[in-house]
């Protein structure tokens, strides 16, 4: 491997949606350098961490229809059965729900946890309380995705946080997206729920940490014995 190669391997990409925000940190970094050079090592700071929040960096997936992947970087915040929005369509009967929580260190990027025809985009106004909380799952602004896989229908809900006040959507109803696959954004702080058939079983625990496009956070059939955690 050459010194390039080396160096394109430590460098991870950035989401196009990032750049502007990164262009606007950066020039008023330079304008505080101008006005007094203490200021200006902040905003260089907030520009860095700006890039880093909008980091996009490649991952590895499992391809297997019986399991569900996490949507996104995080901790898990619950899992446990839960009524799904209504606007879903998926009933009003509590399904198994697996919450993950978005700090603004996290890769905000949302990535498809199941393969197949996207079915259904919804969008609901809504306010903007702290995300890592229950309540934010009912009363905050949120998208939510409906997508029809092989081994059944599985909801999918972004929800703005206490800091975040745009959710962006890249896919449309009808089309067809792989597991892992990128379907939205989240900017500064906030959660994505995933809503999953009455015979699927949750495999995460509250308060793990998931990867996006990589932790296994459920399987469909349900095979495997209920797992049980400790902390240490």
């Amino acid at each position: 491997m050459n010194v390039i190669d080396s160096i394109r391997r430590q460098i991870v990409p950035i989401h196009p949606e990032g750049y502007l925000f990164i262009a606007i940190f950066a020039v008023v970094t330079v304008i505080l350098f101008a006005i007094y050079a203490p200021l200006g090592w902040i905003g260089l700071a907030l520009t860095l961490w700006c890039a880093y929040f909008f980091r996009d960096p490649p991952r590895l997936t499992p391809l297997d229809e019986d399991l569900v992947i996490a949507p996104a970087d995080g901790i898990v915040a619950s899992v446990g059965p839960s009524v799904p929005p209504p606007e879903l369509g998926l009933g009003p009967e509590a399904l198994p729900r697996v919450s993950i929580f978005m700090s603004v260190f996290d890769c905000h990027v949302n990535r498809a946890p199941v393969g197949g025809r996207i079915s259904k985009i919804v969008y609901r106004p809504g306010l903007f309380i702290n995300a890592d909380l229950d309540k934010a799952s009912e009363d905050n602004e949120r998208n939510g995705l409906v997508i029809d896989a092989p081994r059944g229908r599985v909801g999918v809900v972004q929800i703005a946080g206490l800091v975040a006040r745009r959710i962006l959507c890249f896919v449309a109803v009808g089309e067809n997206i792989g597991a892992g696959d990128r379907f939205g954004l989240i900017r500064f702080g906030s959660r994505v729920d995933v809503y999953l058939p009455h015979a699927a079983r949750p495999l995460v625990g509250a308060g793990a940490r998931s990867v996006g496009g990589e932790t296994i956070i459920a399987d469909f059939h349900g095979l495997e014995p209920r797992r049980t955690f400790k902390q240490s």
